[in-house]
């Protein structure tokens, strides 16, 4: 039984699809070693957690090894995603709800497992910081905070000047560009929440193949996280090549269907398809996706398009609006009715798009587990952020990892991006030779962190020693 368990593991992440992705795939890399995990969410984002969770082995029997855990928090708006925002200012109120209102019930759910374990562990998101001040309050309590951000990110925050950022050229926006006041005043809150508990370390989504001048720099600074820096990423499941579905065993073949575009890139050439998607915060403006539907088709490049809406706060299904639909229609013409690519407004199987061999590069906004996932794949980035620290992102992969080219510099990023400018990034990295360089090195980068979460990598290291000691 669950009560003869030495120890609780607790999962609480910030409510936005980004976080939630890696502390679900956290809560299932942990679960795998026998540890009783609750991931503590409100009702909503545990509904879409699950639902959206692709890429494992036996998914199911894993996912039935975590309690699902619902904080209730007090309602707040869900307004529509606003496209003229690059920041998703329409989920701010499910911010604050979260940050003010998840309190109660947590500690409620902490003080139900405390009485039946010798100790609870809670890995909060970082951004989730209030969760350390109650694990602090229960007499066998310990607190991890999980960065979901980039392990370099928190270098450049903490020291703009630094010299590695010099040496690569790397520029570290300040934060008040990259965020609305709002959201940085939220951010500032929690980390003095971490500064007043104290926390056992940091948990974080890379590894050292990306990141490890940085990490080393991390584990020299004095930190609110404590003094133990687990790097254990990548947390996304690193798939091997899909090359054609119909290699597979019959038995495989007659499987539920896979996603429609997973069929259309099996028909499709080795490394010849551009997968275009900008994540769950950020909408484009009409005039945006008309810019970018004109170079798609003037690349003649083929393609996989996920146009949708941001979420929205209480998650219901975000579709792309009709109109933007439409002006992507009319800018494509008969691209997709010619097979040349396709369009895709709901969910996309991302993990399986970026691990199958068709799939040649990724136009991302550059969002922590977007990257990751598309480097721990071997795929380069034609980088487009929108905000917080996706430029940050992008200056990491174009600059100083050379798996990426910039679509549009973050200085014009309140400019629509014309078609000419879009065109010209899709042909250096999918038709030149620079392009050709670029996706072995990303390809070299692919096999690499693949070793690091193999047996004996750096990642598996980290992740033992992280289980040994929360179980010690």
């Amino acid at each position: 039984m669950e009560s003869e368990s030495p120890v609780a593991v607790v999962t609480v992440p910030f409510p936005a699809q980004g976080h939630l992705n890696q502390l679900l795939h956290l809560s299932l890399l942990l679960a795998s070693r026998g540890l009783p995990v609750h991931f503590a969410a409100p009702e909503p984002h545990l509904r879409e957690a699950r639902a959206r969770l692709h890429g494992w082995d036996a998914a199911d029997s894993l996912l039935a090894a975590v309690r699902f855990r619902a904080l209730e928090i007090p309602a707040c708006a869900s307004p529509p995603p606003d496209p003229s925002s690059p920041f998703p200012v329409h989920v701010q109120p499910l911010f604050e709800a979260f940050c003010a209102g998840a309190r109660a019930p947590l500690a409620a759910l902490l003080a139900e497992l405390s009485a039946s374990h010798r100790r609870v562990v809670v890995l909060h998101d970082r951004m989730a910081a209030f969760a350390a001040a109650e694990a602090a309050r229960l007499p066998n309590g310990e607190a991890f905070g999980v960065h979901c951000l980039a392990a370099s990110y928190n270098v450049g925050w903490m020291d703009p000047g630094h010299r590695l950022l010099r040496e690569h050229g790397l520029v570290f926006h300040p934060p008040d560009s990259c965020a609305t006041k709002e959201f940085v005043a939220l951010a500032k809150r929690m980390g003095q929440e971490r500064r007043r508990a104290p926390v056992a370390g940091m948990v974080v989504n890379t590894c050292r193949v990306l990141e490890g001048e940085f990490l080393d720099v991390l584990a020299g600074i004095p930190s609110s996280d404590g003094h133990k820096l687990f790097a254990v990423g990548p947390l996304n499941p690193v798939l091997l090549p899909d090359a054609s579905r119909s290699a597979r065993p019959l038995a495989e073949r007659n499987a539920p269907a896979r996603h429609e575009c997973l069929q259309w890139l099996d028909k499709q050439p080795p490394s010849s398809v551009l997968y275009v998607s900008f994540g769950t915060t950020s909408s484009l403006r009409p005039e945006q996706v008309r810019e970018l539907a004109a170079a798609l088709r003037s690349s003649n490049q083929r393609f996989i398009w996920v146009l949708r809406d941001a979420d929205r706060a209480d998650m219901r299904d975000a579709a792309v609006s009709h109109g933007r639909l439409a002006v992507a229609a009319s800018e494509l013409g008969d691209a997709t009715a010619r097979g040349a690519g396709v369009m895709v407004t709901g969910w996309a199987p991302q993990l399986e798009i970026l691990a199958h061999c068709a799939t040649a590069a990724f136009m991302s906004h550059c969002g922590w587990n977007s990257t990751v996932e598309s480097l721990s794949h071997g795929k380069p980035i034609l980088a487009w952020p929108m905000h917080s620290d996706q430029p940050w992102d992008a200056e990491l992969v174009c600059k100083y990892l050379r798996a990426g080219v910039l679509v549009r510099p973050w200085e014009h990023r309140h400019d629509i991006t014309p078609a000419a400018a879009i065109r010209e990034a899709i042909e250096r990295v999918m038709a030149s030779d620079e392009g050709t360089s670029m996706q072995l090195r990303a390809t070299a980068l692919g096999e690499a962190v693949r070793d690091a979460v193999a047996e004996g990598g750096s990642s598996r290291r980290d992740l033992d020693d992280l289980v040994a000691y929360m179980t010690r």
